[in-house]
């Protein structure tokens, strides 16, 4: 069973231009309704005709037709198998712009360019990419395709312009940096380019320098702060003011407060000594004999390390007080 095809409808292409469906004159190309490939014609080669369009009519906005195939032409039935199969699924429509309108009420969101508001059907082509979804292509009055992706100004196909209010120190039209519709815009405003060190007429090239230049500086200051924090977590690391095991929370914290202030907390923090450390201390490693500091401690890291060993000889109890409060866990038995 034969597919139809949308050929055109009225949305914005990737030209920035719409045609406008109800506009389109399809006279001439009834009395030839031609079918060809990817629209190369006799003078691109050998190309040929591979079929007609059937039933050509518009519903709903849409310009919509039935591929018919050349039977006895070898091509075109290897093109109709890839069609009626799915491999292939566009048509595209050759037209040729006889009227263009600026109207604002005609303008569509994402168009830079008039809208195409009478045209000529000139053929339609099986394709196998389109340029949009509708994949038109635009004729000029000489017949040749209109190449407009690169924004090119054409006569046939004006770009909209802005009013010459945008420019009001000069009064002249807007160049084609800025054809697009006026709720649209790249510029950067004049806050920005004071932030970045530019001038108020800087171009768009100088404002991507200065931006990748901004972005170049903070990428390096980053990494030298990742390398002075990192330092500094394996140095407490080594110093036995943390564990390795906090390495990754220490480091993170390091970025985010900065190298300086993480160096001054581990300034403030005492050495960790593990309480094995504490219950294996022998009696010849101890300092000469002396009191315990009057001072009254709650926990046992508090307690001077020269003052361990003779708080553990001398007031026992003590030091199993310190040690719970210091540990959570009951002091195991002392030995002499």
């Amino acid at each position: 069973m034969a597919k139809d095809v949308i050929i055109s409808t009225g949305a914005v292409n990737c030209y920035g231009t719409r045609v406008l469906t109800e506009g389109i004159d399809l006279s001439q190309y009834e009395r030839n309704p031609v079918l060809l490939w990817m629209h190369r014609r006799a003078f691109d080669g050998d190309a040929m005709p591979i079929g007609k369009v059937a039933n050509l009519r518009v519903e709903d906005g849409k310009l919509i037709g039935t591929p018919v195939f050349d039977q006895n032409d070898d091509f075109a039935r290897q093109i109709e198998s890839k069609w009626e199969s799915g491999f292939l699924r566009m048509a595209s429509a050759a037209l040729e712009p006889i009227e263009t309108s600026a109207d604002d009420a005609l303008v569509l969101p994402g168009q830079t360019r008039e809208t195409v508001t009478r045209s000529k059907l000139v053929e339609v082509s099986i394709v196998d990419i389109g340029g949009n979804d509708e994949a038109l292509q635009l004729c000029g009055a000489d017949g040749k395709l209109m190449k407009l992706a690169a924004g090119e100004d054409a006569p046939d196909l004006p770009l909209l312009q802005l009013t010459k209010e945008d420019n009001p120190e000069t009064g002249e039209e807007a160049g084609e940096e800025n054809n697009k519709p006026q709720n649209q815009t790249t510029a950067m405003n004049k806050e920005q380019l004071t932030l970045l060190g530019l001038p108020e007429d800087a171009s768009d090239e100088q404002a991507t320098a200065a931006l990748q230049l901004m972005k170049t500086k903070a990428d390096s200051a980053d990494a030298l702060t990742l390398a002075a924090v990192t330092q500094c977590v394996d140095q407490a690391i080594a110093d036995r003011k943390i564990v390795a095991e906090q390495r990754d929370h220490f480091i993170k914290l390091g970025k985010s407060a900065g190298a300086e202030m993480l160096a001054d907390t581990f300034k403030a923090m005492p050495v960790q000594t593990k309480p094995t450390d504490t219950l294996n201390l022998s009696h010849q490693s101890a300092p000469g004999a002396g009191s315990p500091a009057a001072k009254s401690y709650t926990k046992l890291s508090e307690v001077p390390q020269s003052e361990l060993l003779t708080l553990r000889k001398d007031k026992p109890a003590e030091y199993m007080r310190l040690y719970k409060a210091e540990y959570g866990v009951d002091c195991p038995a002392l030995s002499e």
